[in-house]
């Protein structure tokens, strides 16, 4: 793989995995277009996951580090005989949100991990999730009329939200639009959907870094491939970045729906091309 090739995709994963515009999809249309076999890149793809896992990390380092804690807590209570105690605090009940929409994304994508397989191939299957995320971010806007804050949003709308999540197993469907459109339709507010929506992608992502790591090593890579690789990930790290501050601020100010025309574009174009070939 050549470096030109590994920013272009670095920064497709980067900027894609957290804009609403699905980094499934570019990938998947980057590597076809480019004439890259995604055996060949299995190794690259997952190590990008990992370079956008740090960008929350970094953006959301004090949640993460405050919902650590409280992890210990819990563990705490547990041994001396307390329980739980899920609504103990506010960190708390964020914590078990973000277990409640983690549980029907684990779920379906074990089951259904095959399928979407085969659909990552298919360009015509791509170009109809980039078409569905486009709506989904076109009707996101008018659902924004919630103002529930962690104390006062249920798991049902966490597990909702994980359901959302799920979809976004589908190459072209957008992880974060979906997340965010699935938040703001349970009533939460702007900034906690945002907030939520970036939050629960952390064990998602780490899930499937521990599902596609045994593949990933047992394709390898050349040891001279790796500046190149690594170049990438430091790109992909970077864009993720500067993406999630983007998506905070978009949300915040309601234009969401502006993504919904460059998606509709580019997934009427992978259809047509789909069809044409």
């Amino acid at each position: 793989m050549s470096f030109f090739e590994s920013v272009i995709l670095g920064l497709a994963q980067g900027l894609s995995e957290f804009l609403p515009i699905s980094s499934s999809g570019h990938l998947a249309l980057l590597e076809h277009f480019f004439g890259i076999d995604e055996d060949r890149v299995l190794f690259f793809a997952t190590l990008l996951h990992l370079g956008t896992l740090f960008s929350i990390f970094f953006v959301y380092h004090k949640d993460i580090w405050a919902l650590l804690r409280e992890l210990g807590a819990v563990f705490a209570d547990i041994f001396s005989g307390r329980g739980p105690r899920v609504n103990a605090n506010e960190t708390r009940r964020l914590g078990f949100m973000i277990l409640a929409a983690t549980v029907p994304t684990a779920i379906v994508g074990v089951l259904l991990r095959d399928l979407f397989s085969r659909l990552y191939g298919s360009i015509f299957a791509i170009g109809a999730g980039l078409l569905i995320t486009g709506s989904m971010m076109f009707v996101s806007e008018r659902m924004a009329r919630g103002n529930l804050d962690v104390p006062n949003v249920g798991f049902r709308h966490a597990f909702f939200v994980g359901l959302m999540q799920s979809a976004a197993l589908c190459p072209g469907i957008s992880r974060s639009g979906a997340t965010i459109t699935g938040g703001l339709a349970s009533g939460m507010k702007r900034e906690l959907a945002v907030r939520f929506a970036f939050l629960i992608s952390i064990p998602s992502v780490i899930g499937a870094i521990l599902l596609e790591a045994p593949g990933a090593f047992g394709a390898g890579v050349e040891g001279s491939a790796l500046p190149a690789l690594g170049v990438g990930v430091a790109v992909a790290m970077l864009s993720g970045f500067f993406a999630i501050k983007a998506m905070i601020r978009v949300v915040s100010i309601g234009k969401l729906r502006y993504f919904s025309f460059y998606t509709w574009a580019l997934g009427a174009a992978a259809v047509a091309y789909a069809l044409l070939r």
